[in-house]
Order: C-alpha cells, then structure tokens, then sequence
C-alpha cells in the first residue's frame, strides 16, 4: 500500500519549533504575546491590509463581522451557497436569515449577474454579503464590490481558502468591509486552527477586538456592558502562523505547480475540464478541481482510495442542505451542476510529480 497521500496536508516551513520555544520561554502562552503580534503584522504587510486581529477560527472572525456591522434577529445576508457551512454557520449564530446566490460558470465563485438580479428585485434589502473565494481562486471581486456599494451592502470576503490569490494585483480578502483568513488544518497555511479578521478601518478591528476578549470595560475590575467571546488566537499558534507566513509565496507557487501537472497529464480529455482562473487574477490552487462530463466522480473517488489517495467531491451547495431547507435562496442550477459532477484532487505541497503521475494514470484507467 502506497503512503497515504491527502488531499491538502499541513507542510511545515521548519522554523516553527524554533518559534515555539521562544513562546515557552517567555510564558506567554495564553492569547496575547510577541508572536501574534507578529502574525498580525505579517498579514497587514504581506496582504495591504491596514488592520488584522488574530483568532480562534477563521468562523470565529466571520462571527465577528457580522457582529460589528450590527447584523442580528431578522436580518438579511446574502451568501455564496457553493460553500463550505463554515463561511454561513456565523449567520445563524445572529440569528440572521442566510440568503443564498448561485455561481457563474466563469468562477465556479457567486455570479456578479445574479447577485444584480437579486438587489434589484428583493422587496427586503440585505444587511450583507458573505463571499465565498472558493477553492483558493478569486471571485469577480471588483464587481461584485461595485454592486454592494450602489445597493448599500456591506460586504465580507471570505477568504478562508484564498490567502495569496490576487485579482488585479489586489490580495483576495482585502477588498470588501471585512476579510477573513483560515488557517485550519488543510489550508495552504496551517497553525492547526485559527483565522485572522482583516480591514481598513481601525474602529472596527477594536470593537471586534472587543468582542473577542469578553467585551471587558477597560476597568480595574471585570465590567461587562456588552457578552463577548473568547475568540483570540494564542501566542503559540500565532508562533507557528509567523514562521508559516514565512513560506507563503512558496507554497502558492508549488500549489500552482501541481495544478499545472496535473493539466499537463489530464488536459487532453475531453471528458474533463478544470476549475477555470478569472483574467487579471491569480488563484492560489489550495485544490485542483475538475469536472467530469459523462463519468461519475464517485467512480473516481472510489478507485483512488484503493490506491490510498485521498479526493472529495465538491462543496454541497448550501440550500440543499437540510439545515437550510427553509432558506431564502436565488440560483439556476449551476452550483448544483458542479456539486454533481465535480471532483477534489489531492494538492499537498509535499507532493512530487510521480505522485501526480500515479494518480492521473488511476483516473485515466477509469474512463
């Protein structure tokens, strides 16, 4: 049996240990310390951001958001439905109302068309839009940014799978009201979990500042006028994060690599097509997706776990949940197009090229 290869693996830059011991030696190991500082930093220079609280999750920083743009009971938010539940749980959690848009083929991301469709149509306006960057690749960021401003929308990227994709130059994330980072497990960054909470205004990284530490009166004593959570990132995830952001650039361009082998064995058949890349951007390939036209991608799935290799069909489209089945939702169908006939392909950054090779030798032998 082969080594198991998984379909985003942590890759750590080498410096993280080093980092770690610096943490236990100053005792600072609870949410606050040099190294998230640090980790902060690293964000606000590598992505333009002016502004970065580091947290708990990047589901926590969403929360976040949401909580300091005075969104609660009853309202509206729009969301990307071809999503993971983490970028729409945050919703629930205010007791808000998610209402969810479908994807463009363009993207594979939430369709700028529909979304325009939906504002100009909706008899309620929503207070918000959580966009999903998805699969590491950018949405059509600059208009969907145009539309919120002229329907008065506040709008929150959720780049939890994005970090290091640009559209024009411009880092995914830093675009709307908010931006939020993931830096789970399978992400092209890991510090085992945690998020970062991006924005340009200073007011509002200290209210979800605020909130993040109890929503603690700054008083001798503990005052509490508002509940708060403990939502802070700590001082030894942030020391992995530093030495992660360390290697960002790297671990894009290995991401972009795979994915060019992978086109490079799988691109002459017509059967499949590959997660397509917006003009001016650049997507970071946390995974190589590809649809299959005719064969199903369970059959896929199926024989490269008998070769010990990890792949997952793409993101169930939220309003076919059956937590969202009473969910407002505006679509066509093409989200649920790609749920069915899309596949995840393993994407480790410590894979090799006969890695690759063997898998692709495996999804050929099954067409």
């Amino acid at each position: 049996m082969n080594k198991r290869i998984f379909l985003s693996a942590p890759h750590m830059s080498g410096n993280e240990l080093q980092y770690i011991e610096k943490v236990f030696e100053s005792n600072y190991i609870a949410p606050l310390g040099e190294y998230v500082d640090k980790f902060e930093d690293s964000i606000k220079i590598y992505t333009g951001a002016t502004n970065a609280l580091a947290t708990s999750s990047g589901t926590a920083a969403l929360h976040l958001a949401l909580r300091v743009l005075g969104i609660g009971a009853g309202d509206d938010v729009l969301a990307s439905t071809f999503t993971f539940i983490g970028s729409v749980n945050a919703i629930l959690y205010q007791n808000a109302n998610p209402v969810f848009i479908d994807s463009d083929n363009e993207s594979w991301n939430l369709s700028p068309k529909l979304l325009n469709k939906y504002l100009d149509e909706c008899k309620r306006k929503p207070k918000a839009l959580i966009l999903t960057h998805l699969y590491g690749m950018s949405a059509d960021i600059e208009k969907i940014v145009e539309i919120c401003k002229v329907h008065g929308v506040y709008l929150i990227e959720d780049a939890a799978e994005s970090l290091g994709a640009t559209f024009n130059g411009k880092y995914t994330g830093t675009f709307g009201d908010f931006g939020v980072y993931s830096f789970n497990g399978n992400k092209i960054l890991t510090t085992s979990g945690g998020g970062m909470l991006v924005t340009n205004r200073k007011e509002w990284r200290d209210k979800a500042l605020f909130y993040a530490t109890q929503a603690k009166e700054p008083c001798v004593h503990y005052e509490h006028n508002e509940y708060g959570y403990n939502y802070r990132m700590s001082n030894v995830l942030a020391a992995i994060g530093v030495a992660q952001m360390e290697v960002i650039e790297a671990r894009v361009a290995k991401k972009r690599e795979i994915f060019e082998w992978y086109k490079e064995f799988l691109s002459d058949i017509s059967e499949m097509s590959f997660m397509p890349e917006l003009e001016n951007s650049r997507g970071n390939r946390w995974l190589t997706t590809l649809l299959f036209e005719t064969i199903n991608p369970n059959r896929i799935m199926k024989a490269l776990e008998e070769i010990n290799v990890e792949s997952r069909p793409l993101w169930k489209p939220m309003h076919l949940q059956p937590l969202f089945k009473d969910a407002q939702k505006y679509v066509d169908g093409t989200s649920e197009e790609l749920y069915k006939k899309g596949l995840c392909l393993a994407s480790s950054t410590t894979m090799s090229k006969n890695d690759v090779t063997m898998i692709c030798q495996t999804i050929k032998e099954q067409l």
